[in-house]
């Protein structure tokens, strides 16, 4: 995020769902899905505008899409899970910039959970 201009922030944060994912031979099991906590960070440039005059950022789409996850096919990675949300979050023009997690919530005992994070700008995405 360009931190020299003013920025609008849209969050959803910690949205639990189930997902048939994983590469361990113990994710491969269709009837033990995952839990995934997913926190959705949207950027959107505001310029000399007021909030009220910018509108707002609808995360609806996002979250009936995160919603749909416990019907998924199974997916191996959680990568491929981040890179279609982020998708989603470009979906309103006005989003110039993405941060997007995936966290596996019971996947190891020693740990309270395991993921990957990624900040896409859509410059950069294809």
């Amino acid at each position: 995020m360009d931190t020299e201009s003013d920025h609008v922030v849209v969050r959803l944060k910690n949205v639990v769902v189930e997902a048939a994912c994983g590469i361990h031979p113990w994710e491969q099991h269709p009837e033990r899905p995952n839990r995934l906590s997913i926190n959705v960070t949207l950027f959107a440039a505001l310029g000399e505008r007021r909030l009220a005059e910018f509108g707002y950022i609808d995360y609806d789409g996002i979250r009936d899409f995160l919603k749909g996850f416990p019907a998924r096919p199974h997916t191996p990675l959680l990568e491929t899970l981040l890179d279609e949300i982020v998708d989603k979050c470009f979906a309103d023009a006005r989003v110039s910039s993405c941060r997007v997690s995936i966290m596996k919530l019971d996947i190891f005992n020693e740990a309270e959970a395991a993921g990957v994070e990624v900040y896409r700008t859509r410059a950069n995405w294809t």
